[in-house]
């Protein structure tokens, strides 16, 4: 597949000087097949509780997560399935549907676009109806680099450029919203521990996009 590469200038914050950075979003589209799109749509109406005729999101929020294993190409190939393992029980009791995220950035800071950011993809239950997710190639052993920082700032930035975002949260933070209005999930028992991607990283994150003024509670 042939990969298309955009390039967008957006302004950062370094210090107190801002400087133009150039940075590249590269198209690595996963399978959106017929089957994706029901399973998608029910899962919007069984766990949100949205009837909806399209498998789209109107992006609120951005979530940061870590792959915990693997590269950027066995990441895709996993996301391209469109059912989940038999292995993760606990999830595929909630729905068959595979989990999946709108971006992927690798160690070096290259950003990966996997679909289009205001499509549905299963990555933070009870949130996954507003909000962008953004998988970073890395672990706890493996501690996400000062290159995905970057990366993830400038996404974030012409993210909410794009879109109404209004909070950006670690996938360890998303437990913080469970009381509120924002929280969507029909199933009150379901719910998982959540470590990544670190508050180091998200402190280191959250620094070069202070000037955005995202929230990260409700």
């Amino acid at each position: 597949m042939k990969k298309l590469i955009f390039i967008f200038f957006v302004w950062m914050n370094i210090g107190v000087q801002a400087q133009k950075t150039e940075f590249k979003i590269i198209q690595k589209p996963i399978s959106y097949t017929q089957e994706r799109v029901n399973l998608s749509l029910e899962y919007l109406k069984d766990h949100h509780g949205l009837v909806q005729t399209s498998p789209t999101i109107v992006p609120k929020m951005i979530v940061l997560h870590y792959t915990a294993t693997g590269t950027v190409e066995s990441n895709f190939k996993y996301f391209n399935n469109t059912h989940l393992e038999t292995a993760r029980g606990t999830l595929k009791k909630q729905s068959t549907l595979n989990v999946s995220s709108q971006y992927i950035i690798d160690r070096d800071g290259t950003i990966y676009q996997l679909m289009e950011p205001n499509k549905f993809a299963r990555h933070t239950i009870g949130l996954n109806y507003c909000a962008i997710g953004i998988e970073n190639i890395g672990s706890k052993k493996q501690p996400l680099t000062d290159l995905q920082v970057a990366a993830n700032a400038q996404l974030i930035r012409y993210l909410k450029n794009k879109y109404n975002i209004e909070y950006l949260i670690g996938h360890s933070e998303y437990g913080n919203f469970r009381n509120s209005k924002i929280w969507k999930e029909t199933n009150p028992q379901y719910f998982t521990g959540k470590e990544d991607p670190g508050t180091d990283f998200m402190k280191k994150v959250r620094l070069q996009v202070a000037d955005l003024h995202l929230k990260e509670k409700p």
